[in-house]
Formats: C-alpha cells, structure tokens, sequence
C-alpha cells in the first residue's frame, strides 16, 4: 500500500510546461512549508523546519530541496534578479537554520519557500496566465 506522499508524487507531471512546473513547485512548496500540522494546533509546519531539527545536515538538505524551485525558475526563464532574490531567500532561511536547535523556531516565521512560491506564481500569471490556478483553502 503507497503513502499519501507517494501517490502524490506519481501523479506529478513530468512536462517542462508551465502548467506542470507551477504543480510541481507548488507541491514542493506545500511538503516543505504546509505537509504537517502541530500536535494539539492548527499551526501548519512543514518538513523544512522537522529537517532543521537534525544540525547541520537537515537545514542543508531543506536548502538544497528549496533551490530545487529556484533551478525550475530558471527553467521558466525567470530573470537573474527574480533568480537571485529567490536563492537569497533560501540562503538566509539555509543561516537561520545552522544555529543548533533553536533555527527551527525563526523557520516556523519565515517561510523562504512559500516567498519564492509567491515570486514563481507572480511570474506565471503574468507570462502564462494560463496556468493560473485558484487557491482553495
């Protein structure tokens, strides 16, 4: 029997259209930032801050699944600003998270990949409107 996660991630498309690429960064962005919900709270989490907990090697490996939207980005032919202010989110969130521990805690608040999401869909709507989608919640 396959976990949610894994029948989640085979029915991903695979295309470089925009329409697959925004359902594969959202996805991305949704498993990092909003795939887990504290115990006893409402209060979305996301393995980037449960791989903060685990020093060093944990905040790196969110860093490098975070840049994963940035290389897809540029896939989209985003510009190098967009491109840039994207790996800064990330590098800034990648900082926070090498102080032993307590890193999760800034993580929790600042969510560099649901901000580069932002930048992503921005661009999207704007050069393929088409792959506009609405935000269910």
């Amino acid at each position: 029997m396959a976990s949610g996660w894994t029948a989640a991630a085979k029915n991903l498309p695979l295309g470089k259209d925009p329409a697959h690429v925004r359902r594969r960064i959202e996805a991305m962005e949704h498993l990092l930032e909003r795939s887990l919900t504290i115990p006893g709270t409402r209060f979305p989490i996301g393995l980037d801050v449960v791989l903060d907990l685990v020093p060093g090697i944990g905040t790196t490996v969110a860093a490098v699944m975070g840049a994963y939207m940035a290389w897809e980005a540029r896939n989209l032919g985003m510009s190098k600003t967009q491109i840039a202010r994207m790996a800064g989110n990330v590098g800034f969130d990648w900082m926070l998270g090498m102080i032993p521990w307590v890193g999760a805690i800034p993580d929790l608040f600042f969510r560099s990949n649901s901000r580069n999401l932002k930048i992503i869909k921005k661009h999207l709507d704007k050069h393929h409107p088409a792959t506009a989608t609405i935000d269910q919640r």
